[in-house]
């Protein structure tokens, strides 16, 4: 469904450039909801930007391709970097971090539902069918449809974020990128979105790519995920082995880090900071933070290989035990 090639983007800078995303290699299945998780300032949402052809200055690519291949009515089709674009809304759509914030304040949600249109959609079928087929959808998204006639102003938060879901799931794309979907809502709202995102993602049988910083909403509702640290992807797995079975020294810090049901043990942050990006370290970049870092691991980047069944890991440790065995 989507392909990730050796995928790496910078943003320019006065004095040089900050090396936001470092060849990144992955591939999200058909059907499937796949997470990103990792700290604040790893690079997810600048990857879930590039997923979606948003490649504006001052951010740059690189090097690699992200390569889109859906099909529509049983015909595959083909769409790579700088074409994705031309494909949104029908086949991808882009639920962006601070949704409440990107609706257009002071134009009625009817009119912003019919921009999300195509022009031969919207001729074929005439607005005021549209706008019909959109109410009864947000009725099925627990809406009222008079909500078309309103401004987002006019809305809480949770039903401005079911609306921009509403808005990028309408026209049923084979692709759904959500950067942060639950941030800035309480957690009754939150439950609700969650629950929400699956049961869309159930009843259309897209892909959905899910981006959060919060471990908890991933173990919830992805199938597999995939964690980031300082621009690279070091690990990724089936959600349950990555919680179960973490395989990378970050991974296993940060699974460890979480609070858990009954158990009131003092939970160890994972010590140091994330290195500055414009200035990376020019081996693994966790090795100033790892414990187990070696002088190989401070010198050479580890490559990004499958260490177990449809497991993958960026580890020098790692890829020497499995050779091992």
């Amino acid at each position: 469904m989507l392909k990730v090639e050796n995928l790496s983007t910078s943003y320019k800078v006065l004095g040089g450039k900050v090396n936001v995303i470092n060849n990144v290699s992955f591939e999200i299945k058909k059907n499937e909801i796949f997470g990103i998780a990792g700290e604040s300032g790893c690079g997810k949402t600048t990857l879930l930007k590039v997923l979606y052809d948003i490649i504006d200055p001052p951010l740059q690519i690189d090097a690699g391709r992200v390569v889109f291949e859906p099909e529509k009515d049983g015909k595959a089709m083909s769409f790579e970097t700088g074409e994705i674009r031309k494909t949104w809304w029908d086949n991808i759509s882009y639920v962006p971090q601070a949704a409440q914030s990107v609706l257009n304040p002071i134009a009625r949600l009817k009119h912003q539902f019919l921009d999300s249109v195509s022009r031969k959609q919207l001729k074929k079928e005439g607005a005021d069918n549209v706008l019909k087929r959109v109410g009864g959808y947000l009725q099925e998204l627990n809406l009222s449809p008079d909500v078309l006639d309103t401004f987002p102003f006019q809305l809480s938060g949770g039903m401005r974020q079911r609306v921009i879901i509403a808005l990028a799931t309408f026209m049923a794309p084979k692709l759904v990128l959500a950067d942060e979907p639950t941030t800035a809502l309480d957690v009754v709202v939150q439950k609700d979105i969650l629950l929400l995102l699956m049961r869309l993602q159930k009843q259309f049988q897209n892909t959905m790519v899910l981006v959060s910083h919060d471990m908890g909403v991933h173990y919830q509702i992805t199938k597999r995920m995939g964690i980031m640290y300082a621009g690279s992807m070091v690990e990724i797995g089936e959600t349950e082995k990555i919680f179960n079975d973490p395989v990378h020294p970050y991974t296993r810090m940060l699974v460890n880090a979480l609070p858990r049901v009954g158990d009131s043990r003092p939970r160890e942050g994972i010590p140091g900071r994330p290195p500055l990006l414009i200035d990376p370290p020019k081996g693994c970049r966790f090795a100033p933070r790892c414990p187990q870092a070696t002088e190989l691991c401070k010198n050479t980047p580890p490559v990004f290989s499958e260490v177990k069944d449809g497991h993958f890991a960026a580890c020098h440790e790692i890829v020497a035990k499995e050779a091992a065995v």
